[in-house]
Parts: structure tokens; C-alpha cells; sequence
């Protein structure tokens, strides 16, 4: 898999397909910088060869994957919007609003997080 249509056309779910390639898209014009790859057959932003958020769609939600680090930097306002989250993601079920704001804070803060990086992940995830 090797596109981002590759990776929708797995969604069986038309509605959470197109939820899910306008959340990437807002991130793509949200973030121009970042480029749009498919890693491990699951869609990721990337910025100077360095993984900032990935996506992947499940049939309740959507997970969004930043960095460990990132992630329990907004544990607390992840939880407060409601939404679910395990030890590497927060999901957000098909229904619920997004967060956009939330979203924007935490790709900020990956972007930040992981300027200067010279691996693809951060080093406590190797």
C-alpha cells in the first residue's frame, strides 16, 4: 500500500472513509509542511524524515497516534473531550465531534517535540 486512496479503499465504511480523508486533508492544509505517507499500511505525517501523528480507522473510531510523549502531554484534555486512548493513541469514535484545536495543539507540540530529530521515532519508542 503505497497511496493514501490505497489506504481508504480498505475503509469498508463510506461515511468514516470520508470522515477520515477530510480530517487528513485539514491536516495536510492545517500543516503544509508535513508530508502524507503511508508507513507500516497506515497513513502518517511526517516532517524532515520524522514521524509526527499517524491515523488509522477502526470500525467504532479513529485512532491518532503522535509520539508516547506527546500523547500524555494531553492525556487530560484527550479524556476531557471524551474520547478513548490507550497507551499510544487516543481514538475518536466515528459520531464524535472532532477537536480540532486539540488536534492543531498536539501536532504543534509533536512538531516541536521532534524538531532537530535525526530518527523516525523518538528514542523511548525504539
Amino acid at each position: 500500500m503505497d497511496t493514501l486512496r490505497q489506504y481508504l479503499a480498505t475503509v469498508p465504511n463510506e461515511e468514516h472513509r470520508e470522515s477520515l480523508e477530510s480530517l487528513i486533508e485539514w491536516v495536510t492544509n492545517s500543516f503544509p509542511e508535513l508530508k502524507l505517507e503511508i508507513k507500516w499500511n497506515v497513513p502518517m505525517m511526517v516532517n524532515n524524515g520524522t514521524f509526527i501523528i499517524g491515523f488509522s480507522a477502526a470500525a467504532h473510531y479513529v485512532s491518532i497516534a503522535p509520539e508516547t510523549k506527546v500523547l500524555y502531554e494531553f492525556i487530560e484534555r484527550i479524556k476531557e473531550s471524551g474520547y478513548g486512548h490507550t497507551k499510544m493513541k487516543f481514538q475518536i469514535k466515528w459520531n464524535q465531534k472532532i477537536d480540532y484545536e486539540l488536534l492543531r495543539e498536539i501536532i504543534e507540540r509533536s512538531i516541536d517535540f521532534k524538531k532537530g530529530s535525526k530518527t523516525f521515532w523518538a528514542p523511548e519508542q525504539k
